[in-house]
């Protein structure tokens, strides 16, 4: 039976459809099998990263009841992909998407959701159709306030968070620490992610950028968290890695522990 993952945040641009696509190719390249599923369902960008851009059968058509939910999935590179419609033509009930997503658990090792901005109905139908949740946050004030209220809501209904995947890090002195959002959010970081102009350029050529680059300190991170949430083992054999190993950073430690916690008995 496989896992439902919910990819949250609040807040717009903090990169969570990046996120997504990136730590589920990564997934795929373990040699998972993954779904990701597009709950942002009025505003979805998940198909467009993948040039999905005007697809026939999505999850809102799934939702009315148009279509079984199996014939709602495009193949992309390695892993599968419901898309959802940018302009939908009917009403629609966003907390049908548990029952529906329950039905693919069989097919899949993964599959991650990714939710909307927002604090609506449509984050509480992901909240409600995850057995767990990341949610992604950037560096700053702002960012983690309504990281602070995507954790409360979740806690509320009881869906377990996993970690935070801490994206788009400058390693500037004015951006917050990481302690200092683990202490606020009281949540572990399980992914720390550079800034990368290339992650960009990966999008406008609708590649994820674990494609991409490969061996980028972005996807080597992405990489490091799918291994943890897989099971896998992966070790990189980049200088920096191995000085890394002998001398871990918070992330690292944290995601041992995750490691530890599920797959070491």
């Amino acid at each position: 039976m496989g896992k439902v993952i919910g990819i949250l945040s609040l807040k717009g641009g903090v990169g969570k459809t990046t996120s997504v696509v990136s730590l589920g190719a990564a997934l795929a390249s373990f040699g998972k099998k993954v779904l990701l599923v597009d709950a942002n369902f009025s505003a979805p960008n998940l198909g467009i990263h993948l040039n999905i851009i005007e697809p026939d059968k999505t999850i809102h058509h799934v939702l009315n009841d148009e279509i079984d939910v199996q014939d709602a999935i495009y193949d992309y590179e390695g892993f599968g992909v419901i898309p959802a419609s940018i302009y939908p033509k009917k009403q629609f009930d966003p907390l049908k998407l548990k029952d529906r997503v329950r039905k693919l658990k069989h097919k899949y090792d993964f599959i991650l959701i990714d939710s909307s901005p927002a604090l609506n109905s449509e984050t509480l139908a992901t909240i409600m159709a995850s057995d767990e949740l990341f949610v992604v946050s950037t560096p700053d004030v702002s960012t983690l306030t309504m990281t602070i209220k995507a954790i409360a809501l979740a806690k509320k209904r009881g869906t377990p968070i996993t970690g935070l995947i801490l994206n788009k890090v400058y390693g500037k002195n004015f951006e917050l620490s990481l302690e200092d959002i683990e202490k606020t959010s009281d949540v572990p970081v399980l992914a720390f992610i550079p800034h990368d102009v290339r992650v960009l350029e990966s999008q406008s050529h609708f590649i994820p950028s674990t494609y991409f680059k490969p061996n980028s300190d972005v996807s080597v991170e992405y990489k490091k968290l799918a291994a943890c949430l897989s099971g896998e083992e992966y070790k990189p054999f980049r200088m920096k890695d191995i000085f890394q190993r002998m001398s871990p950073e918070k992330q690292e430690i944290n995601r041992e522990l995750f490691y530890r916690s599920i797959f070491v008995k």
